[in-house]
């Protein structure tokens, strides 16, 4: 684990009405709400959005998004802005998951798009880049990722990277009870940050923040908090149950003394 604050994302994914997503944002809340050596970020669906801000008003808790459009505004039926998302007070926003990008065709340049819209408008973007399975075993997990980062951070400015949280989710180890080992996740990580170094340099790199997003759970994100680059992590099904979800919490926040 680097030094800088780590962070615990949750997402919701289609689950939780507004009333159930009060019920949980409160439920984390009251357990960490007031912890500061971690930042936690709830991203409920569009319809949990002004009602989690709500919840967690006076606490250290932020709401992200689950997904943006890149236009400010037009005929995108369906669609929400970056605008609408801060007029709600929105801080951060998941772009490029791969249940976007495989469930709803987004491209790199979409996703990029996205991205620098995001930070246009002050949001930050968490962007998730990872390989399917057969690109694992054939070997070519660093080429899928080197090309959806730099095509995904095309453009940002150096000046801007740091507000990026990078989210490596191994597609095949999401909703499926796999998960990388630590060592895995680490050696992928550790490329990602590479990748960072080449386009940012060293000093922004390392600011930057690197989550792991493939089924990190209370059992095993000790072992994963504990790697060097994995600075947090983009939780999925251990998100919509408060308990374990704020054991991630506290595992993020244990790993900052090991």
């Amino acid at each position: 684990m680097s030094l800088h604050t780590p962070l615990i994302a949750g997402n919701w994914k289609m689950n939780k009405t507004a009333t159930e997503g009060v019920e949980l944002a409160q439920a984390v809340a009251a357990a960490v709400g007031i912890e500061s050596a971690v930042q936690v970020v709830l991203c409920p669906p569009f319809t949990a959005l002004a009602a989690a801000v709500a919840a967690v008003e006076g606490t250290h808790l932020s709401i992200g998004a689950q997904n943006m459009h890149d236009k400010t505004n037009g005929a995108f039926t369906g669609e929400v802005s970056a605008a609408m998302l801060r007029d709600l007070h929105v801080t951060y926003v998941i772009l490029g998951h791969s249940e976007r990008r495989s469930l709803f065709g987004e491209d790199d340049a979409f996703i990029n798009r996205k991205v620098n819209a995001a930070l246009a408008a002050s949001l930050k973007p968490i962007l998730c880049v990872g390989e399917l399975l057969a690109e694992r075993e054939a070997g070519t997990t660093n080429a899928v990722v080197k090309r959806q980062l730099e095509l995904g951070l095309a453009g940002v400015p150096a000046a801007k990277a740091e507000q990026v949280i990078i989210a490596y989710e191994p597609v095949w180890a999401i909703g499926t009870g796999k998960t990388a080992t630590p060592a895995m996740a680490q050696e992928v990580h550790a490329f990602i940050r590479s990748l960072l170094v080449a386009q940012f340099g060293a000093e922004t790199a390392a600011r930057v923040r690197i989550l792991y997003g493939g089924s990190m759970k209370p059992d095993n994100a000790d072992a994963l908090l504990a790697e060097h680059d994995i600075d947090g992590g983009l939780i999925g099904g251990a998100a919509l149950e408060a308990k374990g979800f704020v054991d991630l919490v506290r595992s993020a926040a244990r790993s900052l003394s090991r």
